[in-house]
């Protein structure tokens, strides 16, 4: 693409944001990073990637953390922290592309090429998806929801200063369900064309 695109995707676990993320690289021909940006760190910097994976995404601990002259010995810290400036490092190069989580929604708040979306969906959807996807319970797959969505509500808002999910830090937030994800992508592509169409009209 002739201009600078990203797309952030914030997403409920389940709620099917990961698939519309991939959707919407495909329909712009970008560039897809997910958990895939710790295989592409790792291989520059010759880190250790089952270790990196542990803390992707993760909640700092912080009993059993401590930062000393501004410098954290998180684990969790530091691979986000590893991870955010990664982003910002592929923004400043002028690359397009589209990033699940990860903060990028604030970290990458700068650019006026970036599109932040929060996906969700009705709870009785979700807990399907899980259900067929892991083969569990229906309690199981609530308790499975609320964990995940735990975890990244708590990771989101301990870097950001916008709350997770809430829509004044998003373009717009969006419910999966009664589209459906084909759909719902669609609809998301058809916003970030009129976006860029009237961007670009104005320069």
């Amino acid at each position: 693409m002739s201009q600078q695109l990203i797309i952030a995707i914030s997403r409920e676990f389940a709620s099917g944001g990961r698939e519309i993320a991939h959707m919407l690289a495909e329909k712009f021909q970008l560039n897809y990073y997910d958990r895939n940006l710790l295989d592409e760190i790792a291989e520059e910097k010759m880190g250790n990637i089952d270790r990196l994976r542990q803390f992707d995404e993760v909640p700092k601990r912080s009993f059993l953390s401590r930062t000393v002259r501004g410098i954290s010995n998180s684990p969790e810290e530091i691979v986000a922290n590893i991870q955010f400036e990664y982003l910002q490092k592929k923004a400043e190069s002028g690359e397009s592309f589209v990033i699940v989580g990860r903060c990028a929604d604030e970290v990458l708040s700068e650019y006026s090429c970036l599109m932040k979306f929060f996906i969700f969906a009705d709870e009785e959807a979700k807990i399907q998806r899980i259900c067929q996807s892991r083969h569990v319970s229906e309690e199981e797959a609530r308790n499975i929801m609320n964990r995940h969505d735990k975890h990244r509500r708590l990771y989101h808002n301990y870097y950001c200063c916008n709350q997770w999910g809430e829509a004044k830090g998003y373009d717009l937030t969006i419910n999966a369900t009664p589209l459906g994800i084909e759909e719902t992508a669609e609809f998301l592509a058809a916003y970030v064309r009129k976006r860029r169409r009237d961007f670009h009209a104005g320069e």
